[in-house]
């Protein structure tokens, strides 16, 4: 879960599986208990004053963690020792929850949370029963679910860049963080922007959020761009020739005709990327069945 001194992977090496997440999360949680998540933990609630007791600070923002990913309120027993990764949680049916934190934490209070948000929506997942097959695959499940609802804002505020020194926490790459958390802002109204206070956190964050308007501007969605539109028609009308019948459009554009009369078109939601499957008739609105998102779309 730590990078230190490494070369630090930027880009979004892995957002086939982030979607995959974010999807697995409306489908396991529901619109209604999602919705419930629309403030996020708050800065105050996880700063760590220098001069506060490690242990009880720790549990303190622990908590504070455990309220926020609505977790039952139980005991939380933190520990420091020397480990190779940044921390790791007891995964028990108990209500306690017993969390190892990497010792050089204790001269880094600061990024206490962020760790601390990592392991607890482990806990969150797991009393959940979802989980994605393949440790990579999981990690990446737990850090889209920490930031979508409202805890991983922390694991990128942790990303920081000085020269030679060099550190992430977390296994989606910076921008990856970004994207999710833009998902998020869209989604719920809420900016997290001002809470960054680390520079290059601030600058993953629009980057990310750049790349999630994307999502907004792929047909058959109204605000997509002309140079997508274009193709779109074209796969448009050789979904509706009947030499041509069959042909998939262009790859990665999302979208997939399905007829051919009455023709309809499928796409992923934007917001959770459920599949929506409407019909071929120029201008109209869906609204997601999974998300309640309402689209404007020129099919």
């Amino acid at each position: 879960m730590t990078t230190g001194g490494r070369e630090i992977e930027h880009g979004y090496p892995h957002l086939d599986t982030v979607r995959a997440a974010v999807h697995a999360l409306f489908k396991r949680l529901s619109y209604d208990t999602v919705s419930t998540f629309g403030t996020s933990v708050l800065p105050v609630d996880v700063a760590f004053d220098e001069t506060e007791d490690l242990h009880l600070g720790a549990q303190r923002v622990a908590r504070a963690l455990v309220r926020q990913l609505r977790l039952p309120d139980a005991r939380v027993v933190i520990t420091f020792r020397e480990m190779e990764h940044a921390a790791n949680v007891e995964l028990t049916a108990g209500p306690e929850y017993f969390i190892e934190l990497n010792e050089r934490f204790t001269k880094h209070r600061k990024d206490i949370g962020a760790a601390l948000a990592h392991e607890v929506m482990h806990v969150s997942l797991h009393r959940l029963d979802l989980a994605f097959p393949g440790t990579r695959d999981n990690e990446i499940l737990t850090d889209t679910a920490a930031a979508y609802l409202g805890a991983g804002w922390l694991l990128l505020d942790a990303y920081r860049e000085h020269g030679p020194f060099s550190q992430k926490l977390g296994y989606l790459t910076p921008e990856e963080f970004g994207y999710v958390l833009a998902k998020r802002a869209r989604f719920f109204g809420e900016d997290p922007a001002p809470w960054f206070t680390s520079p290059q956190a601030y600058d993953a964050y629009t980057a990310g959020a750049a790349r999630a308007r994307q999502d907004l501007r792929r047909p058959p969605l109204a605000d997509s761009g002309w140079a997508a539109r274009l193709r779109y028609a074209k796969d448009r009308r050789a979904a509706q020739d009947p030499r041509r019948a069959g042909r998939p459009p262009a790859a990665g554009e999302g979208y997939a005709f399905e007829g051919p009369s009455p023709l309809r078109v499928s796409f992923p939601c934007p917001a959770c990327h459920q599949r929506i499957r409407v019909p071929v008739r120029g201008r109209l609105q869906a609204r997601c069945g999974l998300c309640k998102t309402l689209l404007d779309c020129d099919t």
